[in-house]
């Protein structure tokens, strides 16, 4: 999947009634994880997890939904797991989530991010690297510049024909040109 793709299927994901139930494999699949993977880890053949009721995704996430107003306290538990930070379940995000509030962390730089759950789209660019896609701060931040920045290969002619279209407003504006 590309991040075109990932926001619209976190907008779907925030756009239809929160399931608590449901939420961990509806998140995962919106970054592209497969079916296959995600009946595993609904089942418990791939959950190796040690919170009760979280999900943990072997070297990604581990995330978990919380009772209403103690998304700190689980994402807190998730921190706290032995599961998440050692071995080949080494998590790159833990998230925790009441349906109303999200907060997640990146663990290998310690940003924490905490937003109402409606506002989950405006930062999709947190978790692309789950979807193999590698972020700057600066696509993590503005998710208008994600689409161009984080999809296409054409990044620079893109950057290159935004300067060439400034210089030809300048001078036009400035009359510099003949008609």
């Amino acid at each position: 999947m590309n991040a075109v793709e990932i926001e619209e299927a976190v907008l779907a994901l925030v756009a239809d009634p929160f399931s608590g139930e449901e939420f961990p494999y509806q998140f995962l699949a919106a970054f592209g994880f497969k079916l296959p993977t995600l009946q595993k880890l609904r089942s418990g053949a791939s959950n190796p997890t040690d919170v009760p009721g979280a999900a943990l995704l072997r070297s990604n996430i581990h995330l978990i939904v919380a009772p209403p107003g103690q998304t700190s306290a689980r994402l807190a538990a998730l921190k706290a797991s032995p599961k998440t930070a050692k071995g080949k379940c080494k998590c790159k995000f833990v998230l925790a989530t009441d349906g109303e509030m999200v907060e997640e962390e990146e663990l290998a730089t310690g940003e924490l991010l905490a937003c109402r759950y409606t506002e989950m789209p405006n930062h999709f660019g947190f978790f692309l690297p789950l979807a193999g896609i590698s972020t700057v701060a600066e696509i993590k931040d503005n998710p208008i510049d994600s689409h161009a920045k984080a999809t296409s290969p054409d990044c620079v002619c893109f950057d290159e024909g935004e300067k060439w279209l400034r210089v030809v407003e300048k001078r036009r504006s400035h009359k510099s040109y003949i008609l």
